[in-house]
Order: C-alpha cells, then structure tokens, then sequence
C-alpha cells in the first residue's frame, strides 16, 4: 500500500537559506501567524538559529494548495531514505507549520513524494497538539508520545492564583523572604527589554551557567560561542521589536536568577532557565518566578506563560496544566515500517547474542 494524499499539495523545496529571503520569510511568518504564532517559530528565531547550528543539508520545503501556502518545513536527511524536520536542541518544537484546516496525513504524504531521491521515510519531531491536531495511525503514519509540557494561564487576579498553588510552596517561599528581610538582604526582579541590554544579560546568564552542569557539556552560553553568538543575535531582534524580556533577579546586588524569554501573541515563552547553584538554600529561581508571575498577572498584557520543556516536579507546584507533544513518523509504503521493525529485532538478537559470547 503506497502512502497517498486526499489532497492537492505542490510542493516547492530549496536550500533552507532561501528563508532570508524577505519575500519568503513574509509567507514563513505570515503562515506562523494563521498556526500557534509562537515566537520561536518565526524567522526572527529560526535564521539566527540556522546560521549557527543549520546544515548545508537543510532543504526548506514550502506546500501550496490552490496557490496558499498550507505547510512550510525545514527538513534534512536522517539516513538512507529517511529524512526528519530540523530539530537544533535550542528549538522547542520541530521547523514544521501546518495550516489548521490541513491533515497532517496529507502533509507527509505529498511531500514523501516530492521529496528529492531514494526516500522511504518522513518524521516530524516534537508537535505541538495545541497547533497541529494529532493524526490517527494508519498502516503508513505513525505518532509517538515525546515530552508532556506545562503552561500558565492568566486570568483573574494574581492572589486566586496564589492561593491555589500548593501550601508547601506558599509558607517556604514566605520563610525565605522573611529570613532574607530579617538579615537585611534586599531581593531585586529586573526587566531587561532593550537590544542593548541583552549582551550584558547573557553574560550574566552565562556565568549563571558556568557553575552547573552545562558548563561540563559544553553547552552553557558564553560571548564566543555558537550558543552566545545565537542567543546575542536572536534576543537582539526580538527587543528591538519590543517582544524581548530578560527576567534578573539579584540578592544584594549578586545575580542568583534568570529567564530568557519571548512574547508573541498574548503568550510568554520561557526560553531558558538559569540560578546561581550556591544559593540554591534560598530558592532563588522559585522567589523570583512568584514576583515574575504576580506581575504578569497585574500588568494583564499577556494571556499565558509557555514552558516547552519536559514536566517537571518543580512545573506541577506552578500550575496543574499539561499537554503531551508528539512526533509523526510516515512511510511511503506500508511495508517500510514492517521492514524497520524487522530490522530493529534483528539488532536487537545480534547485540544479546554478542553479549552472550562476551560473557
């Protein structure tokens, strides 16, 4: 059985550097726009993320029907005949856009075909059901559950929140404060929105970093890497369109927590997350989170806060909302995901009988 679509898509598919292209990038973030709108979907985002972390390898892939765009993809080869949508570690959610009106399955399968060469497989990772609905399995498309993630709704007024958030989480955070007070130490919440800010911002987030675990890996944020040179760049563009803001928080002057984030559409993304690991004993990035969102409530020029990031314990004492996102996994035929699986046990033999022999 050969994996068809129901509807007509033609499919143009370039280098992804065409996304530069001012009349491109117009259709990519007019598209966004009609989908979940999310910030880091838009070009603002996704060409300082490609510059830095993108492949020659990365195809942009734009899907029309009766002459509108319908689907737009960053996609690259994952193996033989198998190709996967761009998914740098910095991006929340796959480079996929579908319009809500259009299956998914007919999405994969008309670019399945359009697709350059030998191609048996299409994966879109980390969807978001709250902009792109969840298909039904079929002998050729497949979904798999990948993180549950957590939002914030605002609505109504901060202290109905408040009190409706865990009793543990309420007398600590009051302890802490009143320790802090007692001892004479001043908490400070700051709001960095302006381009200039966001490099004094991100070296502050930086040596955050620089004492946890990140720092081992290679991953932390630093001024001459490819991670600083993206977050510098993209924080840039996105103050200078107002949509910017660094949460800072201090303890007598001294840096113990912040938030990267962005706003698009009445919703606050949260990027990432950072707190200095020697004050962990105060809970600094909890301290700074109530006075975040007390003001976000009050200032009511946002409708909900997005995490984006895997649950957990610490998210469920902030909010009881989740939702799981997914990958899709299509085939061009239905004996493709048979054969994969055969594969799979095969290997699956081969290292227990090799282990065998070892012992």
């Amino acid at each position: 059985m050969d994996f068809q679509s129901d509807m007509t898509i033609t499919w143009t598919i370039t280098d992804a550097a065409h996304l530069a292209s001012p009349t491109t990038a117009r259709q990519w973030n007019a598209l966004n726009a009609e989908c979940q709108n999310l910030p880091f979907l838009e070009t603002l985002f996704l060409l300082p993320l490609l510059k830095e972390f993108g492949t020659a390898e990365y195809c942009l892939c734009l899907g029309r029907s009766t002459d509108c765009l319908v689907a737009a993809v960053v996609v690259t080869r994952n193996g033989l005949g198998r190709w996967i949508s761009a998914q740098p570690s910095q991006l929340p959610l796959g480079a996929v856009l579908i319009k809500a009106s259009v299956p998914v399955a007919d999405v994969c399968a008309s670019l399945l075909c359009a697709l350059p060469e030998f191609k048996l497989s299409l994966a879109f990772t980390q969807l978001d059901p709250a902009a792109i609905a969840r298909p039904s399995a079929s002998p050729c498309l497949s979904t798999l559950d990948y993180i549950d993630t957590a939002w914030v709704d605002i609505n109504g007024e901060f202290a109905d929140y408040w009190a409706a958030r865990g009793k543990n989480l309420r007398q600590n955070l009051r302890k802490q404060r009143s320790k802090l007070a007692a001892e004479g130490k001043t908490l400070s919440l700051q709001e960095l929105r302006e381009p200039g800010q966001m490099k004094q911002a991100l070296l502050d987030y930086g040596q955050l970093e620089a004492s946890s675990w990140k720092s081992e890996l290679g991953t932390s944020i630093e001024p001459g890497n490819a991670q600083g040179r993206f977050y510098l760049s993209m924080l840039e563009s996105f103050a200078a369109a107002g949509r910017a803001v660094v949460y800072r928080y201090t303890l007598d002057n001294k840096v113990v927590a912040m938030d990267l984030c962005l706003e698009s559409a009445g919703t606050l993304v949260i990027l990432k997350t950072s707190y200095d690991n020697t004050e962990k004993s105060i809970s600094p990035a909890f301290l700074m989170r109530e006075e975040q969102f007390q003001r976000l409530f009050e200032s009511r020029h946002l409708t909900r806060i997005e995490f984006f990031g895997r649950i957990m314990e610490w998210h469920t004492r902030w909010t009881d909302n989740s939702r799981t996102l997914f990958h899709c996994n299509a085939y061009r035929n239905a004996w493709v995901p048979k054969m994969l699986a055969l594969r799979a046990r095969l290997k699956r033999v081969d290292a227990s009988n090799a282990s065998v022999v070892q012992a």
